[in-house]
């Protein structure tokens, strides 16, 4: 059996706590919290209970102690950049929350800091290991639904904020928050090709001072149109997937999805005709359409375990890491041309 990875988690938090120290208590066999560091001395206890690991107050002591391998940054947003660069010259590899950073220069000093390492650096986009992304990237891939026209992702609701992360000053606001996970889906299936963006960042019902309304197109020749929503007012939230094909389409969300298609040649054939159509009728296609649909079987959060079991993989095997800090850096530009053209 090979050597479990040691573990340090620098802040306890929703993203800390709720997600990664639980994932990693599911992986006993390849992981070991040793040690996590947070103000709340509550939190600390928590820990020591639940790991048996030390716990520091300041992130450096963190970062001195020999034992830890891997640092976990999930740390506030504003804290992401430093805080793994730090880890980096510690001699630690680092797995980073999102976002990656809040701008560009600094998320262009993580991929820096990486490269000149012999540590492993990489985010924590797990929404492409989630079980309703890979469908519909298994579906498009399938080719049924012929040329992807348009894809449309929505993460929609009525709700009001009033914590730090809809303050600027910490690199709050939806596109920072939520966004990533849906931007980065998006770049995956929008591929390498430079996109042309229209961005629409609003303030509506959040008691901060950063946006929690976000209109997104990107387009580019040879690739799909993407239209990206998330907004705090909604009051009627469509599906999360929607796909415009050119034999078909697909719509649902991180539960179930659908999608149906017709076979060309099934099509009966029709030629171009400008005489005026009899009865002054409209153009009337009989396709014979072909249906499949796909369900969640289980939690989707189950499937995170996938990032880690992945990145053990890279550390303590040299496999490829599947999640680069190269791929995230597109997404801190993308959510930076967003700011730039909608300054809120």
């Amino acid at each position: 059996m090979q050597e479990k990875i040691r573990v340090g988690i620098a802040g306890l938090g929703r993203s800390g706590w709720d997600i990664h120290a639980r994932l990693l208590a599911e992986l006993p066999e390849q992981y070991q919290v040793v040690a996590v560091v947070d103000a709340d001395i509550k939190r600390r206890d928590e820990a020591v209970e639940r790991f048996d690991c030390l716990a520091y107050t300041e992130y450096g002591e963190l970062l001195n102690d020999s034992a830890v391998e891997l640092v976990v940054v999930s740390l506030p947003s504003f804290l992401h950049a430093d805080g793994s660069i730090q880890a980096l010259a510690a001699g630690k590899h680092v797995v980073c929350e999102k976002p990656m950073a809040t701008a560009l220069p600094d998320a262009d000093r993580m991929v820096a800091a990486a490269e000149a390492s012999d540590r492993v650096l990489t985010i924590f986009q797990q929404r492409r290991y989630n079980p309703e992304f890979v469908k519909v990237q298994e579906v498009i891939n399938s080719g049924v639904l012929g040329r992807i026209v348009q894809i449309r992702l929505t993460e929609s609701k009525f709700t009001r904020r009033w914590d730090w992360q809809t303050l600027k000053k910490y690199g709050g606001g939806t596109l920072n928050n939520t966004g990533p996970h849906f931007l980065d889906q998006a770049l995956q299936l929008f591929g390498p090709a430079e996109p042309q963006v229209l961005c629409h960042l609003d303030r509506t019902l959040t008691l901060g001072d950063a946006d929690d309304h976000l209109k997104l197109v990107l387009r580019a020749a040879g690739a799909p149109t993407i239209d990206i929503e998330i907004s705090s007012c909604d009051a009627f939230p469509d599906d999360t997937w929607h796909v415009l094909g050119t034999l078909g389409g697909l719509r649902g969300n991180t539960r179930k999805l659908t999608w149906k298609w017709v076979d060309p040649a099934t099509m009966p054939p029709r030629q171009l005709d400008e005489r005026p159509t009899p009865d002054r009728s409209y153009n009337r296609d009989e396709l014979t359409w072909q249906e499949d649909s796909w369900e969640l079987d289980g939690s989707a959060a189950g499937a995170y375990t996938g990032f880690y079991r992945d990145l053990y993989e890279t550390i303590r095997n040299g496999a490829p890491l599947v999640i680069t800090p190269q791929s995230v850096r597109r997404v801190i530009w993308l959510q930076e041309e967003c700011h730039r053209l909608s300054p809120v």
